[in-house]
């Protein structure tokens, strides 16, 4: 059974965090945390937060189950844009220009890793 964990209005823009959700897709859970902790992008912070919710909701669907983080692998993770601030900074001659501060939602969906023994 999965279970998905969703962090919305993450102040970065979804280009930046679809970076670091390209790097731990389809990974296994232990080695996803070490690459997101080992990563240099701000995002990743974000993303290794609703990871860790996301085994914590498995852990919480499951509860006869005792499960490791090198069972569970990363079935889905995707980023979708979400809402866009509209701000004005001043430019020279009276103009001003236009500032998108853009925000993302994230959600990661993590699963049992099936052996082919048990089924």
């Amino acid at each position: 059974m999965q279970a998905k964990a969703i962090l919305r209005h993450t102040p970065t823009s979804p280009r930046k965090m679809r970076l670091v959700a390209g790097l731990v897709r389809g990974k296994a859970v232990d080695q996803a945390k070490a690459i997101l902790l080992n990563s240099t992008k701000a995002a990743s912070r974000n993303a290794l937060q609703t990871l860790k919710s996301a085994v914590a909701n498995y852990a919480q669907l499951n509860p006869d189950e005792r499960i490791g983080d090198q069972e569970l692998f990363i079935k889905s993770v995707f980023v979708d844009e979400g809402t866009t601030l509209k701000r004005m900074l001043p430019a020279p001659m009276g103009r001003a220009y236009r500032v998108r501060k853009r925000s993302n939602h994230l959600t990661i969906v993590v699963d049992r890793v099936k052996n082919p023994e048990t089924n």
